[in-house]
């Protein structure tokens, strides 16, 4: 218990931003947002994890104001006063309990299928036409394109703070918009866009740079990365140590308040299977606050739901406590745990982990 209150339960000051404990509820993307609008028991969902124990919550991803953000049904945005309304709801309920939250603002890029609404007509927006290397099915974005899409971040990091929104997190992982530009191996740009990796990351700087612009000191803007792709999980954005350092180093100029680095497995080295994960790299890059994430208290990585190996079973979080107390990165968000357990984070601090439900796919049908 000792180890627990000085890591995972201990408070943490994200550079003026006080969190209670280390524990995020990551985000993860719900599809019960009809015309991008929140359904009512919304407040009640996110509030019964703040309730539960979670120092800071990262929302389910938001689609940015832009017409071919969208890329699955009824997911949630910011655009009508509807759909604010909902988000100041939210809002109001996880501070009411003592936690914060962020908004992560979303684009798919050229994830998008033809005929998505509600802009059937509009392509996928790539920074060179491909998704997966070698076949060019979308489009590719011009320079005016580019600038437009970074005022869009910005406008929308702006309207977060004047909705409440502790922060934003840019969503820059997982084979979506930001991260494609990432990929040198889809990013074919020959413009200051691509090429190099310092050109590759400009597009991320850039909406990092605008939305610090245009609000608040207090307010955080943070960005999520990873290193593997829905569209090719071995695919990295650079595999050399030095490099890695160079790119977390280019956000950190930008002025991200925080890294979240996504792996699928918490526990798993960057470059061997004893070391420090990818977020123990960008801390030791930058010293920026970091968080982790991947699988954390399930015993079976995401991959597995979506081949029908959904059962799970609550995992030791011993190399969690330790990882913490070494300060190899700074908080731990926890995503389908906390779908199964809004009260995961309290029966863990109170030494109550039999007690712990387990995560199956039912939780993923149900919005509670």
């Amino acid at each position: 218990m000792n180890d627990q209150i000085n890591g995972l339960f201990s408070s943490y000051d994200m550079n003026g931003l006080k969190l209670r404990n280390r524990v995020v509820m990551a985000p993860m993307t719900r599809n019960f947002s009809p015309k991008g609008v929140l359904k009512d028991y919304a407040p009640t969902y996110y509030s019964l994890r703040a309730k539960g124990g979670v120092g800071l919550i990262l929302t389910e991803g938001v689609e940015v104001s832009h017409r071919a953000a969208s890329g699955y049904p009824n997911v949630p945005n910011l655009e009508t006063d509807a759909a604010k309304f909902m988000w100041e709801k939210v809002i109001n309920e996880v501070h009411a309990n003592n936690s914060a939250i962020f908004c992560q603002l979303w684009h798919v890029g050229g994830i998008r299928k033809p005929g998505m609404p509600p802009f059937p007509e509009v392509p996928g927006f790539t920074p060179s036409g491909y998704v997966v290397p070698g076949k060019k099915v979308a489009h590719e974005m011009t320079n005016d394109e580019i600038q437009e899409l970074i005022e869009v971040y910005a406008r929308d990091a702006k309207i977060c703070e004047e909705l409440g929104f502790d922060g934003v997190e840019i969503h820059g992982a997982h084979g979506y918009l930001i991260d494609q530009f990432f990929w040198d191996k889809i990013n074919l740009r020959s413009d200051e866009y691509g090429g190099s990796l310092e050109n590759r990351s400009r597009f991320a700087a850039e909406i990092i740079e605008s939305s610090k612009q245009i609000t608040s000191d207090t307010f955080k803007v943070g960005i999520r990365i990873s290193q593997w792709k829905q569209q090719d999980y071995e695919a990295k954005i650079t595999s050399d140590a030095k490099e890695l350092d160079q790119f977390f180093n280019i956000l950190k100029i930008a002025g991200a308040d925080f890294i979240h680095c996504s792996n699928r497995r918490f526990w798993e080295g960057e470059f061997n299977s004893k070391g420090i994960n990818l977020a123990g790299v960008a801390k030791n890059a930058t010293d920026l606050p970091t968080i982790s994430v991947g699988s954390v208290g399930l015993d079976k990585d995401f991959i597995k739901l979506y081949s029908g190996d959904h059962q799970t079973q609550t995992a030791d979080l011993s190399i969690l406590h330790e990882k913490l107390n070494k300060s190899e990165f700074d908080l731990i968000a926890v995503g389908r745990a906390l779908l199964s357990d809004p009260n995961w984070a309290n029966k863990v601090q109170d030494g109550r982990e039999d007690e712990i439900i387990p995560f199956d796919k039912s939780f993923v049908e149900n919005y509670i």
